[in-house]
């Protein structure tokens, strides 16, 4: 991108979600997670310029289902960076061995939905973020398969990010770091959510990354 990104699009599942409403109040519709926290510190610092901060996670998503909704929930917004986070739904439908977890669609999905964002809007900036897990609640009992397939999805996401030339955030190093000072739990409540710690952490490493990147918004 050659000028500055104003309308951010954070996309993903409950951890992007994070409770937000689904209307026009500016107190609620960026959730409060880590898009609100990267959205207001982004807003009040660039306060003259005014970016636009839009959050369409929806809990529960997997890859396919945000394929599924591009089109109303990206497209339709214009942005001019869109962040990323999706696959631990995923995983947890293979985990779970429920009917929706029978095909392993994120591999497919990812790249459908990257490779119409290039076509739709190939000025836009991407940022892809690393799914994560610790081993606290509902990853302890199949810890290994979980960490197998995380793993694995870790990986894809960076061989996308390297593919379609977005910026790559990774979290996992992070949030591994961080059991060093607190137990997994008190970052990522049941191994997987976020706490209000553990997005701030999120937040952090967003802003870290993505500043200091060709998509740095200022």
């Amino acid at each position: 991108m050659s000028t500055s990104p104003s309308v951010i699009l954070f996309q993903g599942d409950s951890i992007t979600d994070g409770g937000r409403s689904r209307n026009d109040d500016p107190n609620h519709f960026l959730g409060h997670g880590y898009a609100y926290l990267i959205s207001s510190r982004l807003g009040a610092e660039l306060a003259e310029k005014q970016p636009t901060f839009y959050n369409r996670g929806v809990s529960g998503d997997r890859a396919s289902d945000l394929y599924a909704r591009w089109n109303e929930d990206t497209f339709s917004l214009k942005p001019e960076l869109i962040s990323i986070l999706i696959g631990v739904n995923d995983a947890w439908r293979i985990m779970n061995n429920e009917p929706s977890g029978v095909t392993d669609r994120l591999g497919r999905a990812y790249r459908h939905l990257l490779e119409e964002t290039q076509e739709v809007l190939p000025n836009t900036g991407l940022v892809l973020m690393e799914p994560f897990i610790l081993k606290t609640g509902a990853t302890v009992d199949k810890w290994d398969a979980w960490q197998e397939k995380i793993s694995q999805y870790q990986r894809l996401v960076r061989e996308l990010a390297d593919e379609f030339g977005a910026v790559f955030v990774p979290l996992q190093d992070v949030l591994n770091q961080a059991t060093e000072k607190a137990e997994a739990s008190f970052w990522l409540w049941d191994g997987v959510h976020p706490t209000a710690a553990g997005h701030e952490l999120i937040a952090r490493q967003w802003l870290s990354v993505v500043q200091d990147s060709k998509l740095k918004i200022q």
